[in-house]
Formats: structure tokens, sequence, C-alpha cells
């Protein structure tokens, strides 16, 4: 699979925003992974729901595809965004981040949090099992949608904005 610093190569700003949005992902992804190495049933789906709805916005300013910023481009720069957004088929690009979204897009992570739910009972192994699962199941999930919108960018042709101070 092609990495989003792959598909952003020779945009420096493509790049910058990557990289900005890769830290925000890290630093999400061990607040799930050690959520998820609690005992407390349900906790870690709590968690995952919470930052997923922080992440997925955070990411989206960092490449100019918030709902806000895709309503200041002039018409003809939306339309090609829209058109961008369709061909690239992703759910959370340039859209209120709901939870009927979030659902949608974590079913693909499913098997691989109950697997977490049940390894958590399991004394150390069990639990650092299990936060390596919530870890990697938000990277994963970061990750792609990183990729995502730097493909949207890409076929859209747009400039992105300046980084937020």
């Amino acid at each position: 699979m092609v990495s989003a610093r792959q598909l952003a190569q020779g945009d420096a700003a493509l790049l910058a925003a990557v990289e900005r949005s890769q830290r925000l992902l890290h630093r999400r992804a061990l607040v799930a992974g050690v959520a998820g190495a609690m005992p407390v049933p349900g906790l870690d789906w709590a968690v995952d729901a919470a930052l997923l709805s922080r992440l997925i916005p955070a990411i989206n300013q960092h490449f100019g595809l918030t709902p806000g910023q895709i309503d200041r481009l002039d018409p003809s720069d939306r339309d090609r965004l829209q058109k961008a957004i369709a061909q690239v088929g992703t759910l959370l690009v340039g859209k209120f981040i709901t939870q009927d979204l979030l659902l949608r897009s974590t079913r693909l992570m499913g098997l691989r949090l109950s697997t977490a739910q049940v390894a958590r009972y399991v004394p150390l192994v069990g639990q650092a099992a299990s936060a390596a699962i919530g870890y990697g199941a938000i990277r994963f999930l970061g990750q792609q949608h990183i990729r995502d919108c730097v493909r949207v960018v890409r076929q859209a042709g747009l400039a992105l904005p300046p980084p937020a101070r």
C-alpha cells in the first residue's frame, strides 16, 4: 500500500500537512492504546469514538477539507473538490463528522476491536495486546484518512491553506 508521504512527494505543502497530521494521529492513537489497556468494559469504545470525532476534522483542517473551508472556496474550485471526493470514494472528507459516519468507518475495525475486548481480561499479556490493538485500529483508520485527503487534494489540484498557528 502506498503511504501518504509517497502520495505527497513533490509537493512541500502537502508533505507538511501529512507530517502534521501523522504527528497528531500518533498522539491520539497512543491515548487509544492506553484506554485499550484499561480493564473497564466499553471504555475503549467510548474513547475511540471521542478521539475519532475530533481527529478526523483536525486532519481535514490540515488539508483544507473541513466543511467551512470548502464553503469559502470559489464555486469552480468547490465543484472540482466535490468531484475529487466522489472519485476517491471517501466518507469522511469535507463532511461534518456524525456518529453514523464514525460507525460506518469503524465497521472495518469491528473484529479487531472485539478481539481487544476479549484479550483485555487476560492479565498483563491480554491488556498489552488490547492496548496494541486499540493503538493499531486508530492508527489504521487515521492513516487511511490521511491518504484519502492527499488523494482528494491532488486530484482537485487545490492549494492547501496555511498551517494553523
